[in-house]
């Protein structure tokens, strides 16, 4: 049995969190908490498996519940319940480099109830149902730092990359706090990045990125030209792709609001689908942590041009449903824990 601890400020989202954890088999609530203070206590004397944290609470607030916590060396998996604003995305952002698992975000609108369930449920189900939680956040199950050999191609892939697209999900800012900072500031090709994640949110996890990483990160915008040593994070709420520019030459990021693509916007699939047209042979194609299916159409369009393809192995990921859509159709040329993709990524653009 998992077991789980509710900390909330308010009666309501204690109630709706609460009733969310109940449809996870499997999955006990040992209690609830008010403040951070109680729910330190609480998770001292529980010491529950999962912890879902508010962040902004009275007499000690839920950042400070994570240094507590790190400070302790607990082995309990936190995941943020985020209110959908520019201070939320702020206060998540940091909520994660300090050790939180994934975060959620409050129901917003009519229909918010059933896309918090659903993320909830998705997050903690996976957890549950492959009980590596102390193990997945002492970071084992990432895996080491190794080197891998890129596998001989056929004829279609003529040289080394020119270009890296990512496509990530659900886990996806604690995979790339983990990875992107292993890239050298001297990186030859651009990354371009899709994290499904709300408007208000990828400005913020591009800044969280650029403070720890060598290279330049930022969140695209409309027309710029593509630079080597440069990660481009796809805003939320729009559609990126690559285009040539005015000269026909020079590869430029187009933001576009064209619509969603398997309910997503931004969309993988629709990032990958202009790099498979613009870099035949020369592309590397990543897809990482995510739930869906998002990014197999257009890794399959990449591969057809010739592209290498990395996917992300099912132990190191939260949801193992982006990258086992590549992997079961046979698309996926290297299956690595995410300690071994920085080192592949490298390696294809040598």
């Amino acid at each position: 049995m998992i077991t789980a601890l509710i900390v909330d400020d308010t009666v309501l989202f204690r109630s709706l969190v609460g009733a969310a954890l109940q449809k996870v088999p499997g999955l006990s609530v040992v209690g609830t908490a008010p403040n951070g203070r109680i729910a330190l206590a609480k998770i001292m004397a529980l010491v529950p498996d999962i912890v879902t944290l508010d962040i902004e609470m009275p007499e000690m607030n839920g950042l400070e519940v994570l240094k507590a916590l790190a400070e302790k060396n607990l082995d309990t998996a936190v995941i943020v319940v985020s209110s959908l604003t520019t201070r939320g995305g702020e206060l998540t952002m940091r909520a994660l480099e300090l050790g939180a698992f994934d975060y959620v975000i409050k129901p917003q609108g009519p229909d918010g109830m059933a896309d918090f369930e659903r993320s909830l449920t998705t997050i903690i189900g996976s957890l549950a149902k492959r009980r590596e939680i102390a193990k997945i956040l002492k970071g084992v199950a990432r895996g080491p730092r190794v080197e891998r050999s890129i596998p001989q191609r056929g004829p279609l892939r003529v040289g080394s990359s020119e270009i890296v697209a990512i496509g990530v999900s659900t886990g996806g800012p604690q995979a790339l706090l983990f990875l992107l900072p292993s890239i050298a500031a001297d990186f030859p090709v651009p990354i371009l990045i899709v994290q499904h994640m709300p408007a208000l949110f990828t400005a913020n996890l591009a800044r969280s990125l650029a403070a720890k990483c060598l290279v330049k990160v930022k969140e695209a915008e409309n027309g710029e030209v593509l630079r080597k040593g440069t990660v481009y994070i796809a805003p939320g709420g729009y559609q990126m792709k690559v285009a040539l520019g005015a000269d026909a030459v020079t590869k430029i990021v187009r933001v576009t609001e064209d619509p969603p693509e398997n309910n997503c916007r931004p969309s993988a699939d629709y990032l990958f689908r202009s790099v498979a047209h613009l870099y035949f042979g020369r592309a590397t194609g990543v897809v990482l942590t995510g739930m869906g299916s998002d990014g197999k159409a257009g890794i399959e369009g990449m591969k057809r041009a010739g592209a290498l393809v990395i996917a992300q192995d099912e132990a190191t990921c939260v949801v193992y449903g982006m990258p086992k859509a590549v992997v079961d159709a046979g698309m996926a040329d290297l299956v690595l824990p995410l300690g071994g993709i920085a080192a592949a990524i490298v390696e294809s653009v040598n």
